[in-house]
């Protein structure tokens, strides 16, 4: 996932955009697709998010739903997503089947990742107990409190600075099935301010005993972040481990390639990083011999100190 294109694929299903208003598209079969109803909020005459869902639920049979993804739902940097949020909640019992929710599929040149206004979205959770794939995108004014859910899968939040108080609420949550964790830390600039002990309950991984891939990335404290999981218990049961998109450098790296063992992963990705030639040499011999696939492109300036290197996505 990119925050330059908007989502082409979602739980394995092509992505369709719900029509506006005047369009007389034909529709597809609604499990056919992953449904993107979105709006835009600098036409002429602007349709609320709230009127093409309810359009949307008068067109399509949303008992066949299996996956939706909100868009834009207005103004991303002035409204709260608290609409698409009740709008959502209300008819549940429209969606029996959904199993996929994105919230927050806006690019950045309909606004920047830290502007978009989002809430408190674990009411989503409650409303869906059948979700197998939850995301959401945005960080500015987030919330996260602790829930307990016990069928989601996938679990994806992306930001370009993520709260400590939302790290916390996603690792006192519940989630006895999930296998996929992606989390964008960010940076202190946009309001990252997680530190690696508020990654613990990721790291021993006691509420996740089925977490496969776990992705702690796009952070500035990525060096941190690799020293912590050299020698974190989730590892040994992973098979992939993503640390890309953040300021990582060769003392991340030493400290994995001084840690436990990571010969049984089938990726390690940490593009979007500040190693070294010869330290990333080496780790693609020590690694790749034994057939893990490591992704170190995207090299960036090894050089350049902490406080002189960047995330892959910040504002």
């Amino acid at each position: 996932m990119t925050v330059s294109e908007h989502l082409t694929e979602w739980h394995g299903l092509p992505v369709f955009d719900f029509p506006a208003a005047k369009s007389t598209a034909e529709l597809p079969a609604a499990a056919e697709v992953a449904w993107r109803i979105a709006v835009e909020p600098y036409d002429d005459d602007p349709e609320k998010w709230t009127a093409a869902f309810a359009r949307f639920l008068a067109a399509v049979d949303t008992t066949e739903v299996t996956a939706l993804i909100v868009g834009q739902w207005g103004e991303a940097y002035e409204d709260s997503v608290d609409i698409v949020v009740e709008a959502l909640t209300g008819a549940k019992d429209r969606f029996p089947a959904l199993r996929a929710l994105f919230i927050g599929d806006i690019t950045f040149e309909q606004a920047e990742i830290t502007w978009i206004e989002q809430g408190d979205i674990t009411p989503l959770l409650a409303a869906f107990p059948g979700l197998l794939a939850f995301g959401v995108r945005g960080g500015q004014n987030l919330a996260f409190p602790a829930v307990t859910h016990q069928a989601l899968r996938t679990l994806i939040v992306e930001a370009g600075g993520l709260g400590a108080d939302v790290v916390r609420g996603i690792g006192a949550s519940e989630f006895p099935e999930l296998e996929h964790l992606d989390i964008w830390l960010g940076t202190s600039w946009y309001g990252a301010d997680a530190t690696v002990d508020d990654l613990e309950p990721f790291l021993t991984g006691t509420r996740l005993p089925k977490l496969q891939h776990l992705a702690l990335r796009n952070s500035d404290i990525q060096d941190d972040v690799a020293a912590a999981l050299a020698g974190a218990p989730v590892v040994a049961r992973l098979h992939t481990l993503d640390l890309s998109m953040g300021t990582l450098g060769n003392e991340g790296v030493e400290a994995l390639l001084g840690g436990q063992p990571l010969t049984h992963l089938r990726k390690l990705d940490l593009h979007h990083h500040f190693v070294g030639e010869t330290l990333a040499d080496r780790l693609l011999a020590e690694l790749g011999a034994d057939g893990v696939e490591v992704d170190l492109s995207g090299r960036e300036a090894a050089d350049r100190g902490r406080e002189d290197r960047y995330t892959a996505v910040s504002e």
